[in-house]
Formats: structure tokens, sequence, C-alpha cells
């Protein structure tokens, strides 16, 4: 056993240099005497810096150790750590490298220079508190004729405010600051964990989606500090059902996801009814008052229906809103459905071909006539996308228009597709053309911007241009659209209702909108010389339409007896395959009168 004495001498003996320091000065004459340089004591610095040196000498097991070390780690008794046995009696088991590890260890062979660790564990020395002492642990090892290690030579540093702090910000990296879960990334973790682990033993694990319904109306309410408060409430009440073993993380805002391991359906329908219970049984007293809240559960079992951490996740998401469609404050597992599974396959094929056709500019434009129904002269053109694959082939606008609408894609084929039309109108200035216009864009400010830049930079197109919204669209948000064809209506447009009567637009709105043209759905016109009702429909409106000042287009016109028809009415102009159908040639080519001359 080392005693201090030979420990210190030791120390001393790698750690001071032995030499006399020097009493001249270099520029001093050799008879002046000058004032001593006081020699610093090694064991001061270290003590001062918070360290302490030792030597270990693997063959005999002593660890030699500056005279500060029973002040550094607040040791009754050196003996506690003279050796490395003794030393690792002290050391956390739980810790994942300590020095012995990092040494004894250590797949390298010193060539002669040593061998460099620096390693941080944990030990709980024999001290007045029995609290965990973080230590840095910075040395070299040294080998002997073989290249192993022989003996060891560093310095300790204790590092309990370091390593709190280290602590601390890989906890608020890993989780949430509200609830102090876990984060999203590190649920992800979790969850690709637990998924790798049923993957391999082949047993199944199950991930809920849980949402908190109408936090926006808790906001609007009461208040942002109220609803963190219940988010906070919430993430309280989903924690305490949690099994050993399961997970739960912030997902999204108002969103907590739950890994459920060893789980199948059966146990996740169990599970979810146990977290819905939790939530609802009774009100979250808040400074605001007790708020009574819900929560809604989506959930897949994997890899049974997911095998994958995204696919989990999006079929899980799938299966919430499946829920909160049925009803809020309900649990709804993943099930796979062949028809639903088409679809989405279907979407994401036309949304590929949606890209990847405006990528490469392959849109164009069809033209479809419509004429005046006396003299079938062509008073302008509706404008119609079509997009192209590859290989030339035409992608059908059917197949092309609800995918995008439902997936946010409108936006940007309304966006091309008004670059196209203006390119027209400026090439042609002739051409009297129409636009459709989707709601999406009748709302969104971007496509408006690009509108009002496109007019102004050329002042003849307006006249020419009439935009065409549908019924549909109008009566979504009245205010809106009306707000819109008046902006429009300023700058010289003029305004169509599209697919008029496949809606609920009363004569009393068309009013109120200031529109300019009704187009009269084709549903109503295809049947004309045979449905008694439709000839009802279509020349009572045709009559309101005059008495309100607005002309009126007959969309679908098939056959020369209903254009007889038609024009017995007043129907004022025509348009369907008697007319001709959309073409990609331009059939214009002579003066043509504009649309207000020949409108009722």
């Amino acid at each position: 056993m080392a005693r201090k004495e030979d420990s210190e001498l030791f120390i001393r003996r790698h750690y001071i240099d032995g030499e006399e320091p020097c009493l001249f000065a270099d520029d001093a004459l050799p008879h002046e005497p000058v004032r001593a340089t006081p020699v610093l004591d090694p064991f001061a610095v270290f003590s001062a810096a918070g360290e302490v040196p030792y030597e270990w000498d693997l063959s005999s097991d002593a660890i030699f150790w500056g005279p500060n070390v029973a002040q550094a780690l607040r040791l009754r008794d050196t003996d506690a750590v003279s050796t490395g046995a003794a030393f690792a009696k002290l050391v956390d088991t739980d810790n994942v490298a300590t020095r012995a590890s990092a040494v004894t260890q250590s797949a390298a062979i010193d060539t002669g220079a040593g061998v460099p660790f620096q390693v941080q564990y944990s030990i709980r020395p024999d001290v007045l508190s029995p609290q965990r002492t973080w230590i840095e642990d910075t040395g070299c090892w040294y080998g002997g004729t073989n290249g192993r290690p022989r003996h060891a030579r560093g310095v300790i540093r204790i590092i309990n405010e370091r390593h709190e702090q280290e602590q601390q910000l890989t906890r608020r990296s890993r989780t949430d600051d509200l609830t102090g879960e876990l984060n999203r990334q590190t649920l992800f973790e979790s969850l690709t964990g637990v998924l790798d682990t049923c993957l391999r033993t082949k047993s199944s694990c199950g991930f809920l989606l849980v949402s908190i319904d109408n936090l926006a109306r808790i906001n609007e309410a009461y208040g942002y500090d109220i609803a963190d408060a219940v988010i906070l409430a919430i993430a309280r009440r989903l924690n305490s059902q949690m099994r050993g073993g399961d997970v739960i993380g912030r997902y999204a805002g108002n969103q907590f996801g739950i890994v459920l391991n060893q789980c199948a359906s059966d146990d996740i329908a169990i599970a979810a009814d146990r977290l819905l219970t939790a939530v609802r049984q009774s009100v979250i007293d808040t400074d605001a008052g007790s708020v009574a809240v819900t929560i809604t559960i989506g959930g897949v079992v994997a890899p049974r229906f997911a095998r994958s951490v995204e696919e989990i996740c999006m079929r899980a998401r799938e299966a919430l809103d499946m829920a909160k469609a049925r009803r809020r404050g309900s649990f709804v597992q993943y099930i796979p459905d062949i028809e639903r599974d088409a679809r989405r396959r279907e979407n994401v094929r036309v949304t590929e071909e949606i890209i990847a056709a405006l990528n490469d500019r392959r849109m164009t434009l069809a033209f479809e006539p419509v004429v005046e129904t006396q003299t079938r002269y062509p008073i302008f053109f509706e404008c119609l996308m079509r997009l192209t694959k590859a290989d030339g082939t035409l992608i059908p606008a059917q197949t092309i228009v609800p995918v995008a609408e439902r997936l946010d894609l409108v936006r940007l084929l309304d966006q091309r597709v008004l670059e196209l039309v203006f390119d027209e109108l400026v090439q042609w200035p002739l051409l009297h053309a129409s636009l459709n216009v989707s709601p999406t864009s009748t709302a969104n400010p971007d496509w408006w911007t690009g509108f009002v830049s496109a007019l102004r930079a050329n002042a003849d197109v307006a006249p020419r241009l009439t935009l065409e919204i549908t019924e549909t669209a109008a009566i979504h948000d009245l205010d809106v659209t009306r707000g819109f064809v008046s902006r429009a209506k300023d700058f010289g447009c003029r305004i169509a209702i599209d697919d008029f009567g496949a809606g609920y637009t009363s004569f009393r709105n068309l009013r109120k909108l200031g529109v300019d043209i009704v187009k009269i759905d084709g549903e109503f016109v295809k049947n004309l010389p045979r449905s008694e009702e439709d000839r009802a429909f279509v020349q009572t409106l045709i009559d309101l339409a005059h008495r309100l000042g607005l002309a009126t287009v007959a969309e679908w016109v098939a056959d020369e007896e209903s254009a007889a028809i038609l024009s017995d009415w007043g129907c004022d102009y025509l348009q369907g395959k008697l007319i001709g159908l959309a073409s990609l040639n331009r059939p214009w080519v002579t003066q043509r009168p504009p649309i207000q001359d020949l409108a009722v």
C-alpha cells in the first residue's frame, strides 16, 4: 500500500523539474543580485485548478496520487483509492466507460509515445454526502516491451456542475419544453428501436396518435397560457396510464405519440380506451376555471400493418382522421382497405405526373369555342388545361383536377394556366378568351398578385378576358367571391358563373356578385329534347338571367334539335360538341365582335 509521503515523492519526480531556479536575470550584471524567482508548488497549482495528478502502476496496481486527492474527492481515508482495485469499488457500476476500461481494455499498442485517453465516470466515495461525484479522467498509458499497458499517468478533475449542465442540455435536446415528455425526434428514435426489435424477434408493437380536441377553441376562449396548461395536464394523464416499457412523446402542437411495446390488435384497443377514459373522466382545473377536454386517437399495429416509421405515422394519421370524421373523442384502428390503398396509389401517381409535367413544361392549352346562337359566330374561346406525359400521351383532365384539388396542387396548375392564357392573349390581339379559376385561387393572394401584375403589363388584355368561377366556388364564401369579382371587373374583365344550376346559388346572390354571364350546367342541357323537367328548368333560368341583365351560355350542346330549342328561348351563346370540342389548334383568324356587344 502506497503511503501519502511515497505518493507525493513519486508524483514530484514526474511533475517537478529538479533544477535550481535562476538567481540572475539575463540582462543583469554578474555582480548585481536580483530577487529570486519564487518556485511554484505544482500541487498548489493542481489544487487551485481543481485537479489531482496520479500515476497508476499496473504491475503492482498501486496508484500514486497528488496530496490534494483527499480534499478533491472528499475522502476520509486515502487508502480507499490507493490501488486500482480499491478505486474500482468506488466507481458506479452503471458507467459505460471508466479509467480501467480505457486502459486495460484498449485495443491500441504503445509504440513509445504513449496512448492518450479521456473518460467521464462517476464514483460514490466514502464522503459526507452519498451523492455521486463526476470525474473527467485525462491521461496516457504507456506500454511495456510488448506494447501493452504497464503504467498510466493522468489528471482527474471534478466536473459535477459541468456534468449537470451537460445533462440538462441533453434532456432539453430530447424532451419537449412544455410537457417534459420526449420531443418528436426522440419519439421517432424510440419508435425506430422498438420496431427494429419487433422485426428481429417477430413480435408486434403499437403506435397511438393522440389529438386534443378543439384546442384552437380553447386558445380563443381562454388564451394560450390556459391552452398550455391543458396540454400539460393531458400529458400527465396520458403518462399515468403508461405501462412499463411504453413511451410517450409530443408529436405536434396538440398531438402526442405513444409507442406500445408488445402490443397486438386487441391490446391497442384496450390501451386507447384506457387513455380516452383517463382524459374525459374529469375536467381540468386551470387558472381560468374548469375546462372539459376530450381526445381522439388513431392507432396502428406494426409491423403487421406498417413496416417502417414513415408508414406507421402515415397510417396512424389516417386512422386519426377517420376517428375525427366519425366522432370526436373516439378511437379508430388502422385496418387495410384495398380501395383506399388503390386511391392513395393513384393520388401518388397523379401527383408525380402533375409535378413532372409542370417542371418539364408539358402543360398546354386547348381552346373550345363559344359561339353566338343565331349566327354561330365564335365570340370567345374557353382555355382548357391539357397535361401530357413524357411519351406525349394526354393525361385525362378528369383524373388531374380532383387529385389536384384534394392535395392543394390546383394553385400550381392555375398559376401556369394563367401564364399560358396571357401569352396567347398578348400574341393574338384579336383573341377573346375565358379562363377557369379554382376556388383555391379566388382566395389566394399570390394568384391575385400574379394576375394583377400580368394585367398591368398588358393593359389591352383585360377587356378580352373572361374569368369563369364555378357556382360551388361562389357560394363557398360569398363575401370573398364578391370581393374577387369586384376587383376583377375594376380592371375591365368579364365574370362568368360556370356550371350554373349544379349548386344552390340563388339569382339574388347573382345580383350581389355582379357577374356578367351565366353558363348553364351541361347536365341540364344534354337531354333537352327528351326531358320535360330539364326544358322547364333551362327555359326559366334563361328568362330570369335576361331579366337580371345577364348573358347566357348553354354548355354541352350536342345536336341541332337542342340548339333550336335554346335559340327559341333566347339563349345567347352555345358551347359543346355541336359547336366544336376543345382543340389544340388556334382557329381564330378573323376579326370578331367583342362579347360585350352581343351580351344581353
